[in-house]
């Protein structure tokens, strides 16, 4: 690449639920989207394997693409290990925050629900989001380990029951104070990407917020003063793994404009 170009990383594809506003504030910025899937997902590992390998992997990743700014495009691996990252690197580094004040400044009814992978909602990181920004809300949390994988399963072409939409979505509503629920964060970058699939299964009007929009605000701030003259505004797709399911996955990345290569 001729320009350093805006790297997002991400376990899997949710990080193109960011990439995709990052691209619409920057669009003449050459991106490189990085998918761990082969540690994916996540959402299930302990926080030490998550604080190991995010750094490490990064440190490869940033060797390799000499990016101009990092974005950690999953809740996850920001709440973990976004310290560790910004601590070994020598580039600027953005995660990923739910959110949780944008929700508790618009809900009306003063329930929230926190819908994110379990190794996110069970982050102190959380409960001092929920402390210092809604601490006059109730805030309802569901650790969902399987959703991440749905919504890949989605940009496969493949066909996903509702009911299991509809089984996500009970951790939340069926909890109490559930019924008094008006605002559901996104607190996983996968998420978004089925955010129809959710309203749908809620069976009541619910507003989903998540982080997307945010980041892309953040990412063009800290680069305000680039000079991208001369750059195309390029996009690969790189999978730290060549299998089956990363195969199936390249017309989705083709339609956003995204070559693929693997690490």
């Amino acid at each position: 690449m001729t320009c350093p170009p805006i790297l997002v990383f991400d376990s899997g594809m949710g990080g193109l639920s960011v990439l995709a506003p990052i691209r619409a504030a920057l669009p003449q910025a050459p991106v490189v989207y990085v998918a761990d899937n082969a540690g994916f997902p996540y959402g299930s590992k302990s926080e030490a394997e998550i604080a190991a390998r995010v750094p490490a992997l990064l440190g490869r990743l940033t060797e390799r693409y000499r990016p101009r700014l990092i974005v950690i495009a999953c809740n996850t691996a920001s709440t973990i290990a976004l310290a560790h990252v910004r601590a070994a690197l020598d580039v600027p580094v953005v995660g990923t925050v739910p959110a949780i004040k944008p929700a508790a400044e618009a809900t009306e009814t003063k329930v929230i629900g926190v819908l994110g992978t379990p190794a996110t909602v069970r982050q102190a990181y959380v409960d001092n989001l929920a402390a210092e920004f809604a601490s006059d809300c109730v805030v309802l949390r569901h650790g969902t380990p399987e959703l991440a994988a749905m919504a890949e399963a989605k940009l496969r072409g493949e066909e996903v029951p509702a009911e299991d939409y509809a089984a996500v979505m009970a951790g939340l509503t069926g909890q109490p104070h559930g019924v008094d629920m008006d605002i559901v964060v996104l607190a996983c970058t996968h998420f978004p990407l089925v955010e129809d699939e959710l309203a749908a299964a809620a069976r009541r009007p619910l507003r989903f917020v998540h982080g997307g929009q945010g980041i892309a605000r953040r990412v063009a701030h800290l680069l305000r003063d680039a000079d991208w003259t001369g750059c195309e505004p390029t996009g690969l797709a790189v999978f730290t793994l060549r299998d089956e399911k990363s195969a199936a996955l390249v017309p989705a990345l083709a339609v956003r404009g995204l070559d693929v290569d693997y690490l």
